[in-house]
């Protein structure tokens, strides 16, 4: 058999802390996770594992280093030794492996766990958007039973220490080489037992309940915006802090108004003569923020001789800014509506109104018309 020592590469003389450091750089070097199951490693791993379980132990050690393998035979690795050399494994390799030894450095078994996040969606109007608002929503979620206080147990009871796991809340069964680690079966991980069960939540020690909760929705918020209500989500078990809950905002569609970032669009028609001539029209705006003079409605100037698509920006009156005082504009697009059913003497007009317009008057009309006429001499010279 090969000298421990040399097993590790130290000298007899090595300390406890070079040990350990040897051991470590050894044991990630030959791991078997780590050469893809390789059996040479695994055999490798095996005898470090069996020189460090006997070089890390005084009194192992002082018979090694007296009378040789000798000495400690039949300690060295296996059975009820393994025990030993899993835990020593775990002070060692804790950082590194976790809970593929079920290390002693991990969280602990059965303590306080974080409640669960929840997840609530939002539907808001572009007003609530606009100007921010308070709502109420009502969240299923999972509270402290009140009955209990968290224990399970029925009042005047408590819980007892699971004989299984002795209120580790894990065990261990050792397969072969390794040593595999899982949850207690008979009191799920928590290495308590409930005997006398609280009526209200059947020992849990948390019941489902609907909750109502006043949110504050920021003015300015945009569709697919994440609110987090620190605190507000599952209760945690055996006494341990509170979830968050996530709150998605999503904005209905407006039947007037669009949003480009901070803009706010809105497509107004305008009267033809209105467009020929120039003058006013009426363009509502949304109501609420600082900004807002409690009008609903804007007098905006269309320019004479406008057409469809000309766009007109009124300054301030669009979304406020999460971020900043800034605040966007309301953007006012034309749409020049043709008159329909017209009566004889309005036709009239418009046909004597015709007669009198020329290329001066529609001069997009005049360019297209000498644009097409080349298109169309071009395709009857070829023919």
């Amino acid at each position: 058999m090969r000298d421990y020592y040399e097993i590790l590469g130290v000298d007899r003389g090595c300390d406890e802390a070079g040990l350990k450091a040897a051991f470590r750089k050894q044991a990630m070097e030959h791991h078997p996770d780590r050469n893809g199951g390789c059996e040479d490693a695994s055999g490798r791993f095996k005898e470090i594992n069996e020189a460090y379980s006997i070089l890390s132990d005084p009194q192992k050690r002082a018979a090694y280093d007296r009378f040789g393998h000798a000495g400690v035979n039949g300690q060295g690795g296996g059975g009820q030794q393994f025990h030993d050399v899993h835990d020593i494994f775990n002070e060692v390799f804790g950082d590194v492996f976790g809970d593929m030894f079920g290390g002693r450095g991990g969280r602990q078994r059965g303590g306080p766990a974080r409640g669960a996040d929840l997840r609530y969606d939002l539907e808001i109007e572009l007003e609530q958007a606009y100007a921010g608002a308070e709502v109420e929503i009502t969240v299923p979620a999972t509270l402290t039973c009140e009955t209990c206080e968290g224990s399970g147990a029925k009042p005047g009871t408590s819980p007892t220490t699971c004989t299984t796991c002795n209120g580790q809340g894990r065990v261990r069964a050792s397969q072969g080489f390794f040593s595999i680690e899982r949850a207690c079966p008979r009191c799920g991980g928590s290495g308590r037992m409930v005997m006398d069960p609280c009526v209200d939540c059947h020992g849990h020690g948390l019941i489902r309940r609907q909750r109502t909760l006043a949110v504050r929705i920021p003015a300015g918020v945009d569709d697919g915006a994440r609110i987090r209500l620190a605190g507000e989500g599952d209760a945690g078990q055996r006494g341990g802090p509170r979830g968050d809950l996530y709150i998605f905002i999503s904005v209905k569609p407006h039947e007037l108004f669009e949003r480009d970032g901070l803009d706010l669009l809105c497509t107004v028609p305008v009267h033809m003569a209105t467009a020929v001539l120039g003058g006013e029209i009426d363009a509502p705006c949304l109501m609420g923020g600082e900004n807002c003079d409690g009008n609903c409605k804007l007098t905006v100037k269309v320019p004479e001789g406008s057409q469809t698509g000309k766009t007109l920006r009124v300054k301030g009156r669009g979304m406020p800014s999460l971020r900043s005082r800034e605040r966007g504009d309301l953007v006012v697009e034309l749409f020049v509506e043709t008159p329909t059913r017209l009566t004889p003497r309005q036709q009239e007009l418009m046909r004597e109104f015709a007669g009198l317009c020329g290329e001066a008057q529609h001069p997009k009309a005049a360019g297209f018309t000498g644009k097409a006429k080349k298109f169309w001499d071009g395709i009857t010279g070829t023919a």
